[in-house]
């Protein structure tokens, strides 16, 4: 459609702030079309009798449906005034009026000339224009889809209050029902759960993003159907999910419908080709009794739900008063481990990591320790959780490093130093600087530097991963897959990542030597997958003697645990390398064992067909630590047959002998109570 007239009114209405001279009118029209294109609003103008000279196109579609050309018509014929014939706010000013009387007019509210079923609502606006003498040339105005408006604004209002994926509310429209709810009379009772998925991060980690949110718009329509009419749910974000439920009754029907929640997000899941189990933890607060505002409401739940997961998760917690004391406390844990951070009350212990071959270290993983000065030593299992909620991971793994790659400086050249990466220190962009800059300052060569890395970490951006590994391994540190086989994508770690390292999960090593389990197999399929990849392999948390001896059967190439004694200052694990070129003689037990019942008790035992008297000094399911005077170290090995109480006679192995005792291991178990009952009888 020609546009004729409106480059004029274009002219009059795009003027440069600092000149008369307008824009060019090719410009003028590419902004009028993006402005009719892309908006409810529309354009028209009139000649100076009232006719319309241009419209827009979406307008002109509109009467065209009708069989009416709009071009050439008066503008009057076309819109009828909404509600009658005159603006309600004025009568006597018509839009007819308007034209004859060459004034404006502003939001008059209209409709189409034309019959059929849809209720149109415009809003047009208009004013005379000139030509550049002054002489009256027309009308020329705007139009608005009021229509169109009201369902922006409803989409506007939902994108605002409900969240994109579930189609839950979000947390803003979860506040505000909260809040209205509270400030009714009579809702006391009313319940707040929070809800968060356990396992979930799992599964975006290895099945990736879109299999995640497909997992997070089930389980939201497995809390509406568990829910029902009783409350309002919504999605904070995440995997975190809220339910407002006011009016619900007593605590009793609270905690039957949290685990009917539990229970029903525990089921398994089938998402593209996927089976995915997860689980769920439930913190509750009431009001008023637990806080009577939204913002305590949801603090206390929180700190339920927080103890829900501390209690192994899977399972719903009310909000009461100690749970409190335990924030507080947490509160000032964190608050002062950011002043040990600045006073030096840090510090690193070194354990000795081992190799089975010939017994000697090979390096150190360094562990930190906290001295607090009225708490005493912290264990880390207490601060390193505060210490990750607080935000201070990061400056204290740097920390770490920066000491560690120091002192391991002056270690002999071949012995390295293992340091352990949080997942916040593997995530920062500044990892690599930040490592490159530790080594060179400490003069530790990069290739004598290993990081050990949790499965979770790695695979929470692959991409990133790889890009970070290239990097790294391109300054010559090495990688290490810490805890191998205790998460759920292990394998994925190897297949894609290049680790030069694998950290065998004590939960393998544990049991390693007995018989009759399955670990062993496990332990000698991962060394030999290992060995395909050209990986080396540590076993860790290893104990007892026998599990060396099975581990070294096995091929594991290095160990390390409390069979070596306890983690070194930097001092001591300096020296140690020193000493006897670097060997460990292993300490502790021979071999785990049930646990025993002291005593001091006669007894006979019988050894190549000759009986002796003994004594019973330590007796459980499994074997018996025994006196016997005469007892030589040749006799290891030997079967021997025990009276262990009342004429009760067991076979036993002996296992080992020195200084007069001895370790014997029965062939079968034995029931100690029975033994204990004929004992105190004795007695």
């Amino acid at each position: 459609m020609a546009i004729g007239g409106m480059k004029a009114a274009l002219r009059s209405w795009v003027q440069r702030p600092d000149d008369s001279a307008a824009l060019p009118a090719e410009r003028a029209v590419r902004l009028l079309r993006e402005a009719e294109d892309h908006g409810p609003n529309w354009f028209w103008q009139t000649d100076r009798n009232g006719r319309v000279t241009y419209l827009s196109d979406k307008i002109v579609g509109v009467f065209a449906a009708a069989d009416i050309d709009p071009v050439g018509a008066a503008l009057t014929d076309l819109l009828r005034i909404a509600g009658g014939e005159t603006a309600p706010d004025n009568p006597e000013r018509t839009l007819a009026f308007h034209l004859s009387a060459r004034t404006a007019f502003t939001g008059y509210a209209v409709t189409p000339a034309i019959t059929g079923e849809r209720n149109w609502s415009w809003s047009v606006s208009g004013s005379p224009f000139t030509d550049p003498f002054g002489r009256f040339e027309g009308f020329v105005g705007t139009g608005t889809d009021m229509a169109a408006v009201r369902e922006s604004d409803a989409e506007i209002t939902r994108l605002a209050l409900f969240d994109s994926l579930t189609g839950l509310a979000n947390r803003q429209r979860m506040h505000i029902s909260l809040e209205q709810t509270l400030a009714q009379p009579g809702y006391d009772g009313t319940a707040l759960f929070l809800l968060d998925l356990d396992r979930f991060k799992a599964v975006n980690d290895t099945l990736g993003h879109p299999v995640g949110d497909a997992l997070l718009k089930q389980v939201a329509e497995r809390l509406l159907r568990v829910v029902d009419d009783a409350g309002l749910v919504g999605r904070l974000g995440g995997d975190e999910f809220q339910v407002v439920l006011p009016r619900i009754g007593n605590r009793t029907q609270m905690a039957t419908l949290a685990q009917a929640i539990i229970a029903s997000l525990s089921q398994p899941y089938f998402l593209n080709g996927h089976t995915v189990s997860i689980g769920c933890s439930v913190g509750i607060a009431v009001s008023p009794d637990d806080g009577a505002t939204p913002d305590m409401l949801v603090s206390h739940a929180d700190l339920a739900l927080y103890a829900a997961k501390d209690a192994g998760r899977g399972v719903h917690r009310f909000f009461h008063d100690t749970l409190l004391e335990g924030a507080r406390s947490r509160q000032q844990m964190a608050d002062d481990l950011r002043v040990a951070l600045s006073r030096d009350q840090l510090r690193i212990v070194y354990q000795p990591v081992v190799a089975l071959e010939d017994g000697r270290i090979t390096g150190f993983e360094a562990l930190v320790r906290w001295d607090h000065p009225t708490r005493g030593t912290v264990p880390p299992q207490d601060f390193l959780g505060v210490a990750e909620e607080c935000k201070l991971t990061g400056q204290i793994g740097e920390w770490v490093l920066r000491t560690a790659c120091h002192d391991a400086a002056s270690w002999p050249e071949a012995t390295r130093l293992s340091v352990h990466l949080s997942g916040a220190q593997f995530a920062d962009p500044a990892l690599t600087a930040i490592l490159a800059n530790a080594v060179a300052r400490s003069g530790l060569p990069a290739e004598r530097l290993e990081l050990s890395i949790a499965e979770a970490s790695a695979l929470r951006d692959m991409r990133a991963a790889v890009a970070t590994f290239t990097a790294l391994q391109g300054i010559g540190i090495r990688l290490a897959l810490d805890d191998f086989g205790a998460g759920q994508a292990s394998m994925t770690c190897l297949r894609r990542l290049p680790f030069d390292r694998i950290k065998i999960d004590r939960s393998f090593v544990r049991g390693v030597s007995d018989p009759e389990g399955r670990n062993a197999a496990v332990v000698r399929s991962i060394v030999t997958l290992a060995d395909q990849l050209g990986i080396v392999t540590t076993a860790k948390g290893i104990e007892y003697h026998d599990e060396l001896a099975v581990l070294r059967d096995l091929g594991c190439t290095d160990v390390q645990g409390p069979v070596y004694g306890v983690p070194l200052d930097g001092a001591t694990a300096a020296a140690r390398l020193l000493d006897e070129g670097g060997a460990l003689t292993p300490q502790g037990p021979k071999a785990e064992r049930a646990a025993r019942t002291r005593m001091l008790r006669s007894t006979t035992i019988e050894l190549g067909g000759r009986t002796r008297p003994a004594r019973i000094r330590d007796l459980s399911t499994t074997g018996a630590l025994i006196d016997l005077v005469d007892f030589g170290e040749t006799a290891i090995g030997s079967v021997v047959r025990i009276d262990t109480g009342g004429g009760h006679w067991a076979a036993a192995t002996i296992r080992w002998a020195e200084d007069g005792r001895a370790g014997l291991h029965f062939d079968r178990p034995i029931v100690v109570e029975r033994r204990m009952t004929i004992r105190r009888k004795e007695t």
